[in-house]
């Protein structure tokens, strides 16, 4: 595709940046609402989402350089970056407030706790995807199991109501 071609259907790079933005968080956001939400148990549904996540990483090789490594350092393209961001970490939150013991996650009851909680889960597999794509070798199964393993055994502790006293 040329210059030309895409300075027809986008007025500059930077909106060009930010529609691919736009594109993959919606379409990250979409991936967790079809696997969080459901029917089936919790432990059904976590390691199906974390897979689903993984194999969407795994498949998108530059977006998630886009997503969680950005580097341009034009302030624009950071704003539009926070932006989105806070939009995904929005939509965890709606989604997870819904599971049992959701509550105890933030180790309070009030929102901004909660907050904090799934944005503490998110940034963690943000992390999780730039280790990753520095560590290719590693099979994905592998990567899903890890975070289950981090994930899953603590909340599941949470989720009953136990909570880390210093």
């Amino acid at each position: 595709v040329s210059a030309p071609v895409v300075y027809d259907h986008f007025e500059s790079k930077q909106q060009l940046h930010r529609r691919l933005l736009e594109r993959h968080t919606s379409e990250l956001v979409d991936l967790w609402y079809e696997h969080l939400l459901g029917d089936e148990p919790p432990e059904v549904r976590l390691p199906h989402a974390i897979d689903a996540w993984a194999r969407y990483v795994e498949s998108h090789p530059f977006a998630w350089q886009m997503l969680f490594r950005d580097t341009s350092g034009d302030a624009e393209v950071q704003a539009t970056l926070r932006e989105v961001n806070d939009r995904g970490r929005a939509a965890l939150v709606e989604m997870l407030a819904h599971e049992p013991g959701a509550q105890n996650m933030g180790g309070a009851a009030d929102a901004e706790s909660f907050e904090m909680a799934v944005e503490l889960l998110r940034s963690g597999l943000t992390g999780l995807a730039v280790w990753w794509r520095e560590h290719d070798h590693v099979p994905r199964e592998h990567v899903v199991a890890t975070a289950m393993n981090v994930l899953w055994i603590g909340f599941e502790r949470v989720r009953r109501g136990e909570r880390w006293q210093p």
